[in-house]
């Protein structure tokens, strides 16, 4: 329920999650009718959180308050979609995509440690946090906002005020820059080298997803005789997610009693992995990937909203300065990665594509890559190895492993 007293409107965490469920759609509007916010990939839901918290730091100046959240829910959400990330975690996906997927991988991980670095390394000589230039690290460029509102409160408590703010200015940044640099870089690196695709098709405007459902199947599931099949599957994936948070739960606090700071939602990230490479072997229960993405990638949206709607802007002013200074840092980091990848991918025209959208979710989201990518694709022909490698990297491995690196940094330098 919600209530109005002194001219200030109260939600309960059923009405907060309506609330922001509204504003979720008014974001996909506001990118329907700027289609540059589109272009770029700032997600809707960033849009419509944003605007809410704009409002009320408007209102907050002139003195007055104009709602009160119950966020009840934003954890439970937020522990869903990193458990859907777990369950993405599969040896036998990456078996399917070979050792390219392996090494692709791997080099991306030695990025995001680097990332982390030169944020500290920036930091220090400036008199702030080294904690800032973790933040400002992988955990918002190679996670992205989710991930760097999953670790804001654990960056509070360590003493980075206005840390969710800061992880959200971070990933905004990010976005726009893998955005901007990744195709225009690529393309020099294909002029530069003489490079062109085979053929003239193109890959359609795929979801990661989608690219990497294509390499390995799923095996139709028979609904027990009365029910309905598709309800059915929504129903087993989504108990198989509630059970890994469950479980979770107790893992994490095991972590806890060891004294590791770790985020809420390791536990069930690490034992949704155990189950869906279980499953992998065995098929007992029949996993969905394509499900539990969907049902992941729901609870990311109103997390992010629920997230958006409560940031204290007014806290981030006096960090902005070695904020940008960082930023700057990283962006010449993955620029620099350009030549690197293109030399440890083949030094071919795939492995230019990927020097792409590896800038585009190592400062960005997939979404960044794939977009990266294809337009290359459009301009100089396929380069279906590099829609092989990039999404089973970005979308499914790399913030598995970004979720340890990050855990780690935190507790050496907390």
């Amino acid at each position: 329920m919600s209530s109005l007293a002194s001219g200030m409107f109260t939600l309960d965490a059923v009405s907060t999650l309506a609330f922001a469920g509204v504003f979720l759609f008014i974001g996909y509007g506001v990118r329907r009718l700027v289609p540059v916010l589109a272009r770029y990939n700032i997600p809707a839901p960033v849009l419509g959180g944003l605007f809410v918290s704009f409002v009320i730091l408007i209102a907050r100046a002139q003195g007055i308050t104009l709602i009160e959240f119950d966020t009840a829910t934003q954890t439970p959400l937020m522990v869903a979609f990193f458990t859907s990330i777990g369950f993405g975690a599969s040896l036998s996906l990456m078996r399917v995509g070979g050792p390219q997927v392996l090494f692709f991988f791997l080099v991306a991980t030695v990025f995001a440690i680097a990332q982390n670095v030169v944020g500290i390394l920036v930091a220090l000589p400036m008199g702030v946090d080294p904690l800032l230039g973790v933040l400002a690290g992988s955990v918002t460029l190679t996670g992205g906002p989710a991930t760097g509102l999953a670790f804001a409160p654990l960056f509070e408590e360590a003493g980075i005020q206005g840390a969710a703010s800061l992880a959200v200015a971070a990933a905004m940044v990010g976005i726009v820059s893998g955005g901007i640099i990744g195709a225009p870089l690529a393309t020099r690196l294909i002029d530069r080298h003489k490079l062109h695709g085979r053929g003239t098709a193109t890959p359609p405007a795929e979801t990661a997803e989608q690219i990497v459902e294509k390499q390995m199947p799923e095996r139709p599931t028979r609904a027990p005789e009365g029910e309905d099949e598709e309800s059915y599957v929504l129903l087993k994936n989504l108990v198989a997610i509630l059970v890994a948070m469950w479980a979770g739960s107790w893992l994490s606090d095991w972590f806890a009693s060891l004294g590791l700071t770790l985020p809420s939602y390791i536990g069930a990230m690490l034992v949704a992995a155990a189950i869906r490479n279980l499953d992998d072997a065995t098929r007992w229960i029949g996993l969905s990937q394509q499900t539990i993405d969907d049902l992941g990638n729901t609870a990311l949206s109103l997390f992010i909203v629920l997230a958006l709607m409560t940031l204290r802007l007014w806290e981030v002013a006096s960090l902005a300065v070695p904020l940008v200074a960082i930023l700057v840092g990283q962006i010449a980091l993955i620029a620099f990665s350009f030549w690197l990848i293109f030399h440890l991918m083949g030094r071919d025209y795939d492995a230019a594509v990927m020097s792409g959208g590896f800038c585009g979710f190592m400062l960005g989201t997939t979404a960044n890559a794939m977009a990266n990518m294809r337009a290359l694709v459009e301009r100089y022909g396929p380069a279906p190895r590099a829609f092989l490698v990039v999404p089973m990297v970005g979308a499914f491995f790399i913030d598995f492993t970004n979720a340890v690196i990050v855990t780690i940094f935190m507790n050496f330098w907390r």
